[in-house]
C-alpha cells in the first residue's frame, strides 16, 4: 500500500524540503551580510510548483513495478526547488545586496511556511492512520 505516495503528500514533501533549503540559503546571506561583493541567494519552489499545476493537463503515466521498467510518461509532475543569485543589484558601497531588514522578514514567512507544510504532513498522516487503524 502507498500510502504516503500520493501526489499531495509528495507535493508538501517538496515543499518542505524548499522550506529546509530556504532557510539555509536565508540564513547564508544574513551571515554574509557584510562581506564586500556578497550576491544574496533565492530559492524559488512555490511559483514553479503554480506554474506546473496551471500549465500542464493531467497525462498518463505507465505504472513501473519493476526498477527495470521504462518509464512511460511524464517523470515528475513535482518541480525541484531552484536557488538562484542576484547579480544585478549592488546595496552597499562594497557591491554588497544583502538588505538584513528584507532577509529577517523573508526568514520570519518561511518559519510560518515550514510550520503549516508539518502541520498539513501531519494532518494527513492523522488521517491516514486513522483510516487503517479504524479509531
Amino acid at each position: 500500500m502507498d500510502l504516503l505516495n500520493s501526489t499531495s503528500f509528495q507535493r508538501m514533501e517538496t515543499g518542505l524540503q524548499a522550506a529546509n533549503l530556504r532557510q539555509n540559503v536565508i540564513s547564508n546571506n544574513i551571515a554574509n551580510e557584510e562581506t564586500p561583493y556578497f550576491k544574496r541567494s533565492e530559492v524559488s519552489f512555490e511559483n514553479l510548483l503554480q506554474q506546473e499545476m496551471n500549465g500542464n493537463t493531467p497525462q498518463l503515466r505507465g505504472k513501473v513495478t519493476n526498477p527495470r521498467h521504462f518509464v512511460i510518461g511524464p517523470m515528475s509532475s513535482i518541480p525541484e526547488p531552484v536557488v538562484t543569485v542576484d547579480q544585478s543589484t549592488a546595496m552597499n558601497n562594497n557591491l554588497n545586496n544583502v538588505d538584513v531588514d528584507s532577509e529577517m522578514a523573508n526568514l520570519a514567512a518561511n518559519q510560518i511556511q515550514y510550520n503549516s507544510y508539518i502541520q498539513q504532513m501531519n494532518e494527513q498522516i492523522k488521517m491516514m492512520r486513522v483510516a487503517v487503524e479504524g479509531r
